[in-house]
């Protein structure tokens, strides 16, 4: 089924890309999640499935007139992003090994480019809904066959991973995930995809929890601080959130609960691995103060970890932090204004308004809950090529897009939003 399933997406999808490139979009996102090779290793050989959709759809995307560039409010967003991949071209212009600095650039561009298409091609609340239930059946689905690995006797999550992905990255993956599978469940009137959602939800939840990852479980909690702020105040959502909350408890053994304790341990009792976290840390933190502005280059900690008495291919374990050593605060301003941007600007919008569809309330919360979780549980572990933020940002950016061309043109923005983009004319 799995080779069936990834030769139709990949070769019908191509096919139908260049007359409908949205739908390529939505295989690519699909694809960068479940990473066929990976999670049908056994019948999917090694190919250039991505590639091929990746070019259908740029093709589409131009023929079929490069869908709508009126961005309104989700412009910020964009740039940032653009500002990220060019600063990333800058630093490794002049890194020490530029050959290693534009592979970083070159993969960077699989997530940059789709991006850009995605948010010139989202004109409706329907594709936010199909790329939103595209992202968590994937990431659901990964996570089911992970669960089922673990419940064979085997925890091929904890040994080995998932694709080219540690059980940290993983689990920062999942965590991201069930934020937004929370909050479709949330959304849906229908009992069967109600409870679909929430079932993807807890079983991302559970595949944090035997990752037995620090950052996973408190990015997780974090979600869940943040979920309660977010959910609408009836008594049938509160209930649903306690019945979360139960069966996370329930599901997280002792083991779990006494590897995240040592997270927060005194030095004397801190074991070896969050110890050396802090210490990389440090290194990136002293990288940063010697090159502020351009870093010593993408992708290069790791090539030159020996300099500052790591094991030879050491990661940094914290996302922002490397990033910080890599690209200079230039690069990593532009990041985190990437996300942080798209959640100030979503902010405003978790209310439901009469007159709008329901989904941009609940969108604007799952993209809220999934980032907060994100981007704590990403100082826990270097993860540059994670595909997935960056795609429920796109929901963020699309929601924006959509709200923006919704707006009267003499209406003005909420405060909180003036203070971050003008008022963009309906188009």
């Amino acid at each position: 089924m799995g080779l069936l399933f990834t030769y139709f997406c990949t070769y019908g999808g191509a096919l139908a890309s260049l007359f409908s490139p949205f739908v390529g979009l939505l295989i690519y996102v699909c694809f960068a999640i479940v990473k066929p090779e990976s999670l049908w290793y056994w019948s999917v050989p090694a190919g250039n499935y991505s590639r091929i959709i990746a070019i259908a759809l740029l093709v589409g995307w131009f023929i079929n007139g490069m869908g709508n560039w009126n961005l309104g409010r989700s412009r910020g967003i964009l740039l940032a992003l653009l500002a990220y991949l060019g600063w990333s071209c800058v630093s490794a212009a002049v890194s020490d090994n530029p050959t290693v600095g534009f592979a970083f650039v070159e993969s960077l561009s699989k997530i940059v480019l789709p991006f850009v298409v995605g948010l010139t091609l989202i004109d409706s609340v329907a594709k936010l809904r199909q790329l939103a239930w595209t992202i968590m059946l994937s990431q659901g689905y990964v996570a089911f066959t992970l669960n089922e690995s673990f419940y064979q006797g085997y925890n091929r999550l904890h040994e080995i991973g998932f694709g080219d992905m540690d059980n940290n990255c993983v689990a920062i993956a999942m965590v991201a995930g069930a934020g937004l599978a929370f909050f479709l469940g949330l959304h849906e009137e229908k009992l069967w995809k109600k409870l679909l959602a929430f079932l993807c939800a807890g079983l991302m939840a559970h595949s944090i929890m035997f990752a037995f990852s620090r950052g996973g479980m408190l990015g997780l909690i974090i979600v869940g601080m943040v979920s309660f702020v977010l959910i609408p105040k009836k008594p049938a959502h509160y209930a649903v959130f306690a019945l979360a909350i139960l069966l996370g408890v329930r599901l997280a053994g002792p083991e779990v609960l006494n590897r995240f304790s040592s997270t927060f341990a005194d030095q004397k009792e801190r074991d070896e691995s969050a110890q050396s976290r802090l210490d990389m840390w440090k290194i990136c933190v002293d990288i940063m103060i010697a090159e502020p502005i351009v870093g010593i280059g993408p992708d290069h900690f790791t090539i030159n970890a020996r300099k500052y008495g790591l094991a030879q291919g050491k990661e940094a374990h914290t996302l922002w932090l490397q990033i910080g050593a890599e690209l200079g605060f230039p690069g990593l301003a532009a990041i985190l204004t990437f996300y942080f941007l798209c959640m100030a600007r979503c902010w405003p919008l978790r209310h439901a308004v009469p007159g709008d569809d329901p989904f941009i309330a609940d969108s604007a919360r799952m993209i809220i809950a999934g980032l907060s979780g994100f981007l704590v549980s990403a100082q826990f572990v270097s993860l540059e090529g994670l595909e997935l933020p960056y795609y429920i940002v796109l929901i963020g950016a699309g929601t924006l897009k959509l709200t923006s061309q919704l707006q009267p043109a003499h209406q003005p923005l909420p405060a909180t939003e003036a203070a971050f983009w003008p008022a963009v004319p309906a188009s």
